[in-house]
């Protein structure tokens, strides 16, 4: 497959760069030979831009955000899609000033936007990972099988077990069987309030220990569902059948909610968002707010912006 670029992407390449030029000669000429009526109707512009850019930086943080907190794919894909058009906007803007800069703007207002440039282009890429994290949304996919599939097969076992138990109450081995049977049943109780924490964690770490112990009580669970199963007047039980079976389907769902835990695409997105993101965030907006200032306080001769042209 080529990979040269199509003649229609060429001709709207070279007619993107032949306005962009045009523009840079209007400017220049228009400043040149514009009255300061002119001039001044051309900082506007130029101000008014710079408005227009922080406008669409805001909107695009706070979309931003909206695809980090969304609770569904759909609602975090809508934010995102939206945060990307805005930030679109912004440097559909950024190259428009720049152009307006470069014939019109002196060489402290194109350090300024260099200055932003440099700044928002880390930004975008910050944004790309927080919201290609945000929209996979595995960390409240990993909570809704812990309460919703996990919970539910929880109490399936712990019924089971609980039948079990008490049709053994009066005889000879019932201790023997309570032990186990509460065994398991709390071996499985461990495992389920590990997981919570574990959806929530950050540190890798943290997450080996918490499995290392989800480990150990699994291998409990067996070892006394087992004990029971062995035990000659439990053999072929129907009630402590069901809760091996359930425990062998619970173990598969802790497989992935572990898995969708790992990936902690929800805990990442909103570190990145808190930390990152609002440093880089601040740097545009400062570099913004100090480029508005400088178009506003460019001299124009003739006009003192209300102050006295000699003052005494």
């Amino acid at each position: 497959m080529s990979n040269r670029p199509s003649s229609q992407y060429v001709a709207w390449l070279i007619a993107g760069t032949v306005c962009m030029v045009f523009l840079v000669a209007v400017v220049w000429h228009f400043r040149q030979n514009a009255s300061p009526a002119q001039q001044l109707a051309l900082k506007a512009s130029r101000v008014d831009l710079v408005g227009q850019m922080q406008t669409a930086l805001f909107s695009s943080s706070e979309s931003e955000k909206s695809a980090v907190l969304a609770i569904t794919d759909k609602d975090s894909q809508a934010f995102a899609d939206q945060a990307r058009a805005a930030t679109a906007e912004v440097e559909r803007e950024r190259r428009e000033l720049n152009a307006l800069l470069v014939a019109g703007g002196n060489q402290r207002e194109q350090a300024l936007l260099a200055q932003f440039s440099e700044a928002f282009a880390k930004l975008q890429r910050i944004d790309e990972e927080v919201l290609g994290l945000a929209v996979k949304n595995t960390n409240l996919k990993a909570y809704s099988l812990l309460f919703g599939d996990a919970a539910g097969t929880l109490a399936e076992i712990d019924a089971a077990l609980s039948r079990v138990i008490s049709k053994r109450t009066d005889t000879p081995d019932a201790k023997q069987v309570i032990l186990m049977a509460f065994g398991a049943r709390v071996g499985v109780l461990r495992i389920q309030t590990l997981l919570a924490p574990h959806i929530a964690e950050e540190s890798d770490e943290k997450m080996d220990r918490m499995e290392a112990s989800m480990s150990k009580d699994e291998e409990e669970v067996r070892k006394d569902l087992g004990g029971l199963a062995a035990m000659a007047k439990l053999d072929g039980d129907a009630d402590l059948t069901t809760a091996a079976s359930r425990f062998a389907h619970y173990t598969e769902i802790k497989t992935r909610i572990l898995a969708l835990s790992r990936e902690n695409t929800n805990v990442r997105s909103l570190a990145l968002s808190l930390n990152q993101k609002r440093t880089a965030m601040v740097l545009c907006r400062d570099a913004l707010n100090a480029l508005a200032e400088a178009i506003f306080n460019e001299p124009i001769a003739g006009v003192t912006y209300g102050r006295p042209a000699k003052p005494r």
